[in-house]
């Protein structure tokens, strides 16, 4: 029988005291980051699991977080969560999951004065329905961790890619390919669209870079990020007198239900009209064709958010809030460039 692993090997492996070990474990912030990931590699290689009940017991804590997200039929959240559990399992704790389907008060419900902290010992929140003054107005005391975008107030940590960056992007690739009538798909003109709003900026500012000005009656609005919405706003695009040869959609979901229409119209793609999505879903890498994407590295944001909610758990004078960019890169597969250049 495979013996136990102890908080004193992975000391030894990681050449640090118990204490050390023991402060990583816990999620204490006294530790330098070098140190820090030398004990959580070996963390991992050995697959130790702490006591969680006794740590919890002694602690008064319940030994899970809270990982809320507006819609769990999402792949971009399904994908992200496999991480955040993982990076949560390796560290000791169980977590809980909830879909607010964007609703403000559900939302509120997880922030407010005394929202069920028996249940859980800090929360990973993707806000959808709750705008910059809901955050601000929240428990002070509950260990929080914002995704996606809304700016901190100091008093929690915020992790997202440069959404306007990675727009640019995007919409620079299909400039470069030399298409004339670029459309967007996603905008979201409301207070709590920022996300939305980002996107659409960025695919302002790579026209302007090239001297260029978007026809506004390409930039279409959507409820949500998915096929649905895809489909019927490019369904509009292509009844357009002058319609599109290109389009910048905001998800990789509203990517494949533009293509869907675009094929039912006896169109190709790219050929007649090229397509760029967002998120480097799954779905885009098996999709004929395959979806070109703007890929954020939810690996590393799952972990960041991970260590920084347990940071803010065991710190008794919890850090100030940090604000982390998280990479993005450019996938150019089919949707773009034709199979020729897939990736």
């Amino acid at each position: 029988m495979r013996r136990e692993v102890t908080l004193r090997d992975v000391a030894e492996l990681a050449g640090v005291s118990s204490r050390t070990v023991s402060n990583v474990v816990n999620g204490y912030a006294n530790v330098t980051d070098h140190t820090r990931e030398r004990v959580q590699r070996a963390v991992e290689q050995l697959g130790y699991r702490p006591n969680v009940l006794a740590r919890n017991l002694a602690q008064g804590r319940s030994g899970q977080i809270a990982v809320v997200v507006p819609y769990l039929d999402t792949p971009y959240f399904s994908e992200l969560l496999q991480s955040v559990i993982r990076a949560a399992r390796v560290r000791g704790y169980n977590v809980l999951i909830d879909q607010t389907d964007g609703d403000p008060e559900h939302e509120r419900a997880f922030i407010a004065h005394g929202s069920r902290r028996l249940l859980f010992d800090g929360v990973i929140f993707s806000p959808l329905g709750l705008d910059q003054q809901a955050l601000t107005d929240r428990d002070p005391t509950l260990p929080l961790v914002i995704l996606g975008e809304r700016s901190s107030d100091g008093s929690f940590d915020h992790i997202g890619i440069d959404d306007v960056a990675a727009s640019r992007e995007a919409t620079e690739h299909l400039l470069a390919l030399g298409r004339q009538r670029v459309a967007a798909i996603g905008d979201q003109p409301y207070a709590t669209g920022e996300a939305a709003q980002r996107r659409t900026q960025g695919f302002r500012e790579a026209h302007a870079a090239r001297g260029l000005t978007p026809h506004e009656e390409l930039i279409i609005s959507t409820p949500r990020f998915n096929r649905p919405d895809g489909a019927r706003a490019m369904a509009h695009l292509l009844d357009l007198p002058e319609p599109p040869d290109a389009v910048f959609c905001y998800s990789d979901l509203v990517a494949l239900g533009a293509i869907r229409t675009i094929v039912s119209r006896g169109l190709r793609v790219p050929e007649d009209v090229a397509v760029i999505g967002y998120d480097d879903i799954e779905d885009g890498r098996f999709s004929n064709p395959t979806v070109t994407t703007i890929s954020p590295d939810k690996e590393m944001i799952a972990t960041t958010a991970v260590e920084r909610l347990l940071l803010r758990i065991g710190s008794a004078t919890p850090p100030d809030g940090l604000e982390v960019r998280a990479p993005h890169r450019l996938i150019i597969r089919e949707s773009t460039t034709g199979r020729v250049s897939q990736q």
